[in-house]
């Protein structure tokens, strides 16, 4: 028999039209909890003891400012899907991470060699509101959206050159192992791979390990097993460095030289960091077609075999184009 306990949190209010100040401030507390709104006057979270608690303390607020508001527990039998609501919340957390992405490379861009005492004063404090600004979203990030790993990367980035400004000495690089130790490994990487992840996938089946194995995880709180490399996630072995994607510190640190990747590494870091370094022509219709992949495959394996196929013949077009 199926369960019939609700995964999801429902509030279903209405507010007086008067005062307005009183619907703007319910409509901002609803927005730092992470709710999404599926109706108008219907917004849903995950269930869990906090966001229940979250929700109380709002429906709270609403009737006593007048308002009427209903909590409770639902299945989405009909309609939409839990894959779409899923979907509502990704959108909404890579919308606010593609905005601390675009801050940083703002940060990102200071002057080269020494800057003034008051400059880097700055730098820091925006720093320091920008990680407060990155840590408030990731922990209404219930389902692993897309752009953290980029935001990590960027904010690595600035720490590390503003301790080279400061120190007068280079940031040390994170270890690698030697080819020979990254064989027989699991790979790990969170759960919803797109571009880089399939790149990285990859790249890593056809020039480190053929018997290579995979794993899709939770985006959150998964602790790694001995004989596991972790890829593209938070705290992971490889993943994003400065304004580098995956697929690039890959490459960087394992030491390939393969001419024919050097393209398939800008294409997939414009896809993935939206920031068009690099333009290629080539970008705007893979871009379409891993995201084709990604709407018609929602199994991970079958995404990686499917955007596997299409980084092998990328990779046999521009190894032959360049001869």
């Amino acid at each position: 028999m199926q369960d019939s306990e609700g995964q999801w949190l429902l509030l279903i209010h209405q507010i007086p039209p008067k005062p307005d100040y009183f619907r703007v401030k319910i409509w901002r507390r609803l927005q730092r909890l992470g709710a999404v709104a599926i109706k108008n006057s219907v917004y849903v979270l995950p269930k869990n003891e906090q966001t229940q608690e979250d929700f109380q303390w709002v429906l709270r607020e609403i009737v006593e400012g007048g308002g009427e508001a209903t909590l409770c527990e639902a299945r989405f039998v009909d309609g939409l899907s839990d894959g779409e609501v899923e979907g509502l919340f990704q959108t909404a957390r890579s919308l606010d991470y593609d905005e601390i992405a675009v801050e940083a490379r703002r940060l990102a861009a200071m002057p080269k060699g020494k800057i003034k005492d008051d400059q880097s004063a700055q730098i820091e404090t925006d720093l320091v509101k920008l990680k407060r600004r990155l840590a408030e979203v990731v922990a209404i990030d219930f389902f692993g959206a897309r752009g953290r790993e980029v935001v990590d990367g960027l904010i690595s980035g600035i720490e590390a050159r503003m301790y080279e400004k400061r120190s007068g000495t280079p940031a040390k690089k994170s270890a690698t192992l030697a080819l020979s130790e990254l064989k027989d490994k699991t790979w790990v990487t969170r759960k919803g791979i797109y571009v880089d992840r399939m790149a990285s996938a990859w790249f890593v089946g056809r020039f480190i390990d053929r018997d290579a194995r995979f794993k899709f995880v939770p985006a959150k709180g998964y602790k790694p097993l001995p004989g596991e490399l972790r890829f593209d996630m938070f705290e992971a072995d490889y993943t994003h460095e400065g304004d580098r994607c995956t697929f690039e510190v890959l490459m960087e640190r394992i030491g390939f030289n393969d001419t024919a990747l050097i393209p398939i590494a800008e294409i997939v870091h414009d896809i993935d960091l939206k920031d068009s370094k690099f333009a290629r022509q080539e970008t705007l219709g893979i871009e379409r077609l891993i995201a084709g992949i990604c709407m018609a495959q929602k199994d991970d394996e079958a995404r990686l075999a499917r955007g596997a196929a299409v980084f092998d013949d990328l990779y046999e077009y521009f190894k032959r184009k360049r001869n």
